[in-house]
């Protein structure tokens, strides 16, 4: 059982070996085939984003498109962040079960078939139908990238890695501010042409995703497994199943604190980003064309928070970086409300998202060290979407809130999206630091040596595999396993016979 509260505390300094050389030096020893690894999640991550952000930057023109207020339109948010989890679980258990590279394609080319169909729908119920089902293909991306990017780098790295990669979904934000400011505008069909360039981005990381192998991590603990024994696709799926049972039997508590971490930061994220240029442009009076200006902004700031996040984290540890980076999110929320400046807004955009993502950054690599190794993107992914489902309505909350606070704008009554955002925010930077400061962590977690999930002992968090390929087992975890297989084999051979 994991222990909480855990006192917050510097890593220990590594012992001489890989883990304790530099960072440079470390980067000089990746491979070109583990720099494509790394790469090709970040882009899923990135093509996430793209098709995500694609209807927080179009909230004003759908509005017209479909005539229904902000507070309808925002629905689709909420509906595609609901259906998220269910694509985690569904990927998550396809990825730890039949490898990372597939499962991945797939979800990419669903994706890009579903935001395809967004940009042809005509009417508002479509758009919601198209928008919840392309929620289930946007849920599986996270934990498939993640195990993707971050299981074969060397561990010294995976900090700096962590920070790069979860700035992908900053990257694509970006990207999409950029293709809603210059295509959008220049072409008839307006805001459909943001989300049909989003599909044809998402085939094009589906096709790089296609033409690399599988993961080298996968490979080899799938040859461990087909070493001693488990061979058929028959055998694998059974033990599967029985090690995702003993899993949850000893993790249901860091499950559920898991789930609680990520319901936080993504109230921290959608809150202070998916209804950003709505607020910008109905309480501030900011044109268009600026809001977006001023989310490009915010944008760079995440960039740089993620990175030079994750790197500090290698140092000072995951949770101490994050508890670092969330008190500068909160130390700089009344930059981000009180102006009314563009110069001084976007500088608040810039610093709350230099905190918000750079606590952010260090997530991936915290999920992936503190989840049961051999689940390690089933369990990220699932409690990552989890907390998304709890948070789903954050932009809903906002937008109703700011139809029962107003304040007035040249003479005319507006929401006060400032003043709703600055109280959702506060409150938020409070519940993650607390639910952060008693929480667990697995700091250089070697879990790319573990056993998959689909070998048995897999659940087991002291069962791992050597460099040649021999499988290990320690104490409790031994133990636990002969008294498992020993039942089942009395019960498979006298099934009328009770087992004690």
């Amino acid at each position: 059982m994991t222990i909480f509260f855990a006192p917050l505390r510097l890593p220990p300094r590594p012992t001489p070996g890989p883990d304790a050389e530099s960072i440079l030096t470390q980067l000089l020893t990746v491979t070109p085939l583990q720099w494509a690894f790394f790469w090709v999640g970040w882009l899923a991550w990135t093509c996430d984003a793209i098709d995500f952000f694609s209807v927080s930057l179009s909230v004003s023109a759908l509005s017209d498109q479909f005539d229904r207020p902000v507070s309808k339109i925002t629905q689709a948010i909420t509906l595609t962040l609901l259906f998220r989890s269910v694509g985690a679980v569904l990927f998550g258990v396809f990825s730890d079960r039949f490898g990372r590279k597939w499962p991945l394609v797939f979800n990419l080319l669903l994706v890009a078939v579903l935001e395809l169909g967004a940009g042809f729908v005509q009417t508002f119920e479509q758009f919601l139908a198209v928008r919840s089902l392309f929620g289930i293909g946007m849920g599986g991306i996270w934990g498939l990238a993640a195990s993707t990017a971050l299981e074969n780098l060397p561990v010294g790295l995976r900090g700096l890695a962590s920070g790069v990669l979860q700035q992908g979904y900053a990257v694509g934000y970006l990207l999409a501010a950029v293709i809603s400011l210059q295509l959008v505008p220049a072409v008839s069909v307006g805001w459909r042409a943001l989300f049909w360039t989003a599909s044809g981005i998402s085939v094009f990381g589906a096709a790089v995703r296609a033409v690399l192998p599988e993961s080298a991590a996968f490979v080899k603990a799938r040859l461990a497994a087909e070493h001693h024994g488990i061979v058929s696709e028959a055998q694998k799926t059974r033990v599967f199943l029985r090690e995702t049972g003993a899993m949850l039997r000893s993790h249901w508590l860091l499950c559920v604190y898991a789930v609680l971490l990520m319901t936080g930061f993504n109230f921290l994220s959608h809150g202070s980003q998916d209804l950003y240029p709505t607020y910008l442009e109905k309480s501030k009076g900011i044109s268009t064309h600026a809001a977006t200006i001023a989310t490009i902004i915010g944008n760079c700031g995440a960039i740089a928070g993620g990175g030079f996040a994750g790197w500090a984290s290698q140092f000072l540890g995951r949770r101490i970086t994050i508890v670092v980076f969330t008190l500068l999110t909160a130390v700089f929320i009344p930059l981000w409300i009180i102006p009314d400046t563009f110069g001084a807004l976007a500088a608040g955009a810039f610093c709350v998202q230099f905190g918000v993502q750079g606590a952010w950054g260090v997530i991936p690599i915290h999920l992936s060290e503190m989840a049961p190794p051999a689940f390690r993107a089933t369990f990220p992914g699932v409690a990552y979407q989890l907390g998304n489902m709890v948070s789903s309505a954050s932009a809903q909350i906002e937008a109703t809130g700011g139809n029962n606070l107003k304040t007035t704008l040249h003479g005319v009554v507006v929401p006060d999206y400032a003043k709703v955002q600055g109280i959702l925010l506060g409150v938020v930077t409070a519940f993650v630091l607390f639910i952060t400061i008693i929480g667990p962590e697995n700091h250089g977690s070697h879990f790319e040596k573990h056993r998959a999930a689909f070998d048995e002992g897999g659940a087991a968090d002291d069962a791992w595999i050597d460099d040649e390929g021999v499988h290990h087992e320690t104490g409790r975890a031994a133990n636990a396993r002969d008294a498992e297989k020993a039942s089942e084999d009395r019960s498979s051979t006298d099934p009328e016979k009770p087992v004690v």
